[in-house]
């Protein structure tokens, strides 16, 4: 197959485009990099001085990005498989992006929806407090407010983005699900195009953290921080958590290491040093920055619920320290389960790489994507060639 995936989020289409070129298919990745992370893509979209203080830098970056979609979308064309990462695929607003999806419609074979971040039904769902115990957008039967979650319904719920979101999904042959939220979100409405693959991770390309197997005398504590989205991730209540401990057992048996903004080679090298990874407080399900992690050997503390392993049809391993999203139940969780002595470490960093190669490893979740790809062309009676192997 010839497979052309748009936009990138934390290293998905890149990491997919490696399964998918070992299986034998030819792929193309264009993004941005997912911006300063500066992941890998074949074709750069890279919107310069966006975020500049100078009018004039502003000014020609625009100027330059519309020259480059000009330049390169007419060459993504005669592809059987076009994969976007988001309904916002390239830096433009929503509502200026329906003809280029519909450029990619008319000379393509199948359009598929990825459904791996924040989102219109993402939103929707995770708003309407039954769904979820507890997500991005509500605790219990409450809605949380704070500027992000503010901004993100504002834009998703009833705006443009809104309205390109339903349109492409209600368009495009099918709907790829990346984690057990996004799967709620997408099934109720579209059951008969969507399809949950797990995160894809490249084992192959990753090294193991030097603390798989070093003493415990000192647990070291990673976290990432994006300040502009803390009270979204819920890293600032994990922060606190993380203090407090330090304080109560001593900086001898809890070493704290913060990352904010960094680029990805950087993040990964900073990784290395640590036996813990703090993610994603509201979220049911282990992403891409917690499954790179548990790659390397980390233990995860953040979302782990039963309803995610069961979907991933996974019975007995459960490597991930599974908290609420309250502060205290974040101290609780590291407190009895990884500083009193009561839990092996070393068996769940074990467990933890073991996780990953059941479920993620890039080459399974890539035939998953062929399949699923396969199942829809042959709904259209015209197969795929089926991929060297």
């Amino acid at each position: 197959m010839k497979i052309l995936l748009i936009g990138e989020y934390s290293n998905v289409h890149w990491t997919l485009a490696e399964g998918l070129r070992d299986l034998g298919h030819q792929v193309t990745v264009v993004s941005d990099g997912d911006r300063w992370k500066n992941y890998p893509r074949d074709i750069d979209l890279r919107r310069r001085g966006l975020g500049s203080s100078s009018r004039v830098q502003r000014f020609t970056g625009s100027i330059r990005y519309l020259f480059d979609l000009a330049r390169i979308w007419p060459q993504l064309r005669g592809y059987d498989v076009v994969q976007l990462i988001n309904p916002i695929f390239v830096d433009l607003k929503a509502e200026r992006l329906w003809p280029l999806y519909h450029y990619l419609r008319r000379h393509n074979g199948l359009m598929i929806l990825g459904a791996f971040g924040i989102d219109h039904y993402w939103v929707k769902v995770g708003s309407d407090c039954k769904t979820f115990r507890y997500s991005d957008f509500n605790f219990g039967g409450e809605l949380r407010h704070y500027p992000f979650a503010d901004e993100m319904t504002r834009d998703w719920l009833n705006g443009p983005k809104g309205d390109l979101n339903r349109r492409i999904a209600e368009d495009c042959d099918g709907i790829i699900t990346g984690l057990y939220e996004y799967e709620m979100c997408y099934r109720p409405f579209f059951p008969d195009k969507t399809g949950f693959i797990p995160f894809p991770i490249n084992r192959s390309a990753i090294t193991s953290a030097d603390t798989l197997h070093s003493p415990l005398s000192t647990l070291n504590f990673f976290l990432g921080i994006q300040r502009s989205r803390s009270a979204y991730k819920g890293t600032d209540l994990m922060h606190s958590a993380l203090l407090r401990l330090q304080h109560d057992f001593g900086p001898e048996r809890v070493c704290i290491q913060i990352a904010e903004n960094v680029p990805f080679a950087q993040y990964q090298q900073m990784m290395n040093s640590s036996h813990v990874i703090l993610d994603q407080l509201y979220s049911y399900t282990p992403a891409m920055n917690a499954l790179l992690a548990m790659a390397k050997g980390l233990i995860v503390v953040g979302g782990g619920e039963p309803e995610h392993y069961e979907l991933l049809g996974e019975p007995e391993l459960r490597p991930i320290i599974n908290v609420q999203p309250t502060e205290q139940d974040v101290y609780d969780q590291i407190a009895d389960r990884l500083l009193s002595g009561k839990e092996d470490i070393h068996q769940l960093q074990l467990d933890s790489v073991e996780y990953i190669r059941r479920h993620h490893d890039h080459i399974l979740v890539a035939r998953k994507y062929q399949d699923f790809y396969n199942s829809l062309k042959a709904s259209r009676q015209a197969p795929l060639p089926p991929a060297a192997v």
